[in-house]
C-alpha cells in the first residue's frame, strides 16, 4: 500500500499554528500536502515539509464550492486524484462530504488525540484548552468524550 498522503485543510493549520504545534503533523505524518488556496488562506509562511501540490480537476473544485469553502473544496477536489489519502477537515459539511465520497476523515482534534496517543504530548488537555482560548469552537461532550477516551478527567 503507498504511504499515506495527509491533506490538511487550512482550519488545522491556524487552529495548531496559534496554539504554537504546527509541527505535530510533521512529527505524526511523512507526508504533509496543502493546495495553492489553502496557502492563500493561512497567509503565513509555511514551514518547508508541507508541500504544496495543484489541484488539477478544477471543474471539480468549482462545483465542490457550491457548498463548502474553497479551501475543502481544493482539499477534496486534490485527494480525489491521489491514493491513501487521510483528511484533515473541521467544518461538519466538509467532513460529511469527504466521508461520503469514501475518504479517511480527521480533525485538528482528531490530530492532538493521535499525538497523545503517540505521546508526542504529554496530556490533551492543555491543547483544548489553548484552542479555546483562540476562539476554536469545540462542543463540550466531544471536549469531555476525548478527555475520557484519552485517560484525562475534565475540569
Amino acid at each position: 500500500m503507498p504511504e499515506i498522503i495527509v491533506i490538511a485543510d487550512t482550519s488545522c493549520l491556524i487552529a495548531l499554528s496559534r496554539i504554537e504545534a504546527l509541527d505535530l503533523l510533521r512529527q505524526l505524518y511523512r507526508r504533509v500536502v496543502i493546495t495553492e488556496d489553502i496557502r492563500d488562506e493561512f497567509g503565513e509562511p509555511l514551514p518547508a515539509w508541507i508541500e504544496i501540490m495543484p489541484v488539477t480537476d478544477r471543474k471539480y473544485q468549482h462545483l465542490l464550492e457550491g457548498i463548502l469553502d474553497k479551501g475543502e473544496s481544493s482539499a477534496i477536489a486534490l485527494a480525489v486524484t491521489l491514493e491513501n489519502v487521510l483528511l484533515i477537515l473541521d467544518d461538519l459539511k466538509g467532513r460529511k462530504e469527504a466521508k461520503r465520497l469514501g475518504f479517511k476523515i480527521t480533525g485538528t482534534l482528531g490530530v492532538l488525540f493521535s499525538a497523545k496517543q503517540k505521546g508526542l504530548i504529554p496530556a490533551l488537555q492543555p491543547c483544548i484548552k489553548r484552542l479555546q482560548a483562540v476562539d476554536f469552537r469545540i462542543a463540550p461532550p466531544v471536549v469531555k468524550e476525548l478527555l475520557a477516551l484519552s485517560g484525562e478527567n475534565a475540569d
